[in-house]
């Protein structure tokens, strides 16, 4: 079988993409900062090689394709093509170094994602980044051609999206390796300030403080929840209620109006009427209207919290509605 869809232009307008250069080297930098303050977040390279099932898609995949690009390679034993593709993307994915992750998915095993992706034949090798699939690319192809493809599909992620990858530490899970200390950093002051700078209705300050932290420690859990509750206030204290509602209601299909109103839903204790709001927006819009619904969901998901139950249905909602 001949390889094809392997180039990626069609899927992302990458001429319309700049300043590639200076994108790669801020994701490097933000690499290579992680690593230096002991790699909060590391995985060991074994752990860029998973196998994914129908019930952890969500998860391992939607969830995981919001910090890294992962490129799903849909395989089964009986498929000859398979033997050869599969071994070299795993050693790709091992040798880029947490740019991707590989997710590996029997078909036999695993028929409705195969029925969602469409998919003919295989092996077949799709991407899901932040939340959206990409075809790369049907049948064995050469190891040039899949470089090619992986290298658009990276630059894709850290300049549409700020993907930067994850952290790979040699060391990680080996027999007789203690996990590395995580230093707790000197950002006590700067949450203080930008908790106060929260209390004060200073939402510009606080934004900016909890930014300063999150340069320093990109993965930093309480400056991450306050730069999106500070956002969501920002964005709303000018909002007048009624007029943006009355919008959102005459409009359905607006997406701007309705993420005004689902920010507004948010702020009002509605959460499951914010992302009920949203997904419907995800349902009913395509191109970069239904990305921007898209994205100001996962930004609301950052508000409420991960393990929030809430989050978890809506994210499994959005799944659906996108594939």
């Amino acid at each position: 079988m001949q390889p094809r869809n392997m180039s990626m232009s069609g899927v992302v307008d990458l001429a319309a993409v700049k300043a590639a250069g200076e994108a790669k080297a801020k994701a490097e930098q933000a690499r290579a900062e992680a690593a230096r303050t002991g790699g909060v977040g590391a995985v060991s390279p074994a752990a860029l090689v998973i196998d994914v099932d129908e019930a952890g898609f969500e998860r391992d995949v939607l969830q995981r394709s919001a910090e890294v690009p992962v490129v799903i390679d849909f395989w089964a034993e009986w498929c000859e093509p398979c033997k050869q593709l599969g071994p070299l993307l795993e050693r790709l994915a091992v040798e880029y170094n947490g740019r991707f992750l590989l997710a590996k998915v029997d078909v036999d095993a695993n028929q409705m994602l195969m029925q969602q992706f469409g998919i003919q034949g295989i092996p077949a090798v799709f991407a899901v980044v932040a939340g959206q699939a990409l075809p790369l690319f049907q049948g064995a192809a050469p190891e040039a051609q899949i470089r090619e493809t992986l290298d658009q599909l990276i630059q894709v992620g850290e300049e549409r999206f700020g993907l930067t990858g994850i952290v790979v530490d040699p060391d990680a899970g080996a027999p007789g390796t203690a996990p590395a200390e995580v230093p707790a950093g000197p950002y006590d002051a700067l949450l203080e300030a930008a908790a106060s700078a929260l209390d004060a209705n200073d939402f510009g300050g606080a934004i900016q403080a909890y930014k300063n932290v999150l340069v320093d420690d990109p993965g930093n859990p309480e400056a991450k929840l306050g730069l999106a509750q500070a956002e969501l206030l920002g964005r709303v204290q000018s909002m007048d209620p009624q007029a943006v509602r009355k919008e959102a209601a005459d409009n359905p299909g607006d997406v701007d109006a309705q993420i005004a109103a689902a920010d507004l839903d948010l702020v009002g204790g509605h959460v499951e009427d914010a992302f009920g709001r949203l997904v419907e927006a995800v349902r009913r819009t395509a191109g970069d209207d239904r990305n921007t619904a898209r994205l100001r969901l996962l930004e609301l998901f950052e508000v409420i919290g991960p393990e929030d139950p809430r989050v978890t249905a809506a994210r499994t909602a959005l799944a659906r509605v996108l594939f």
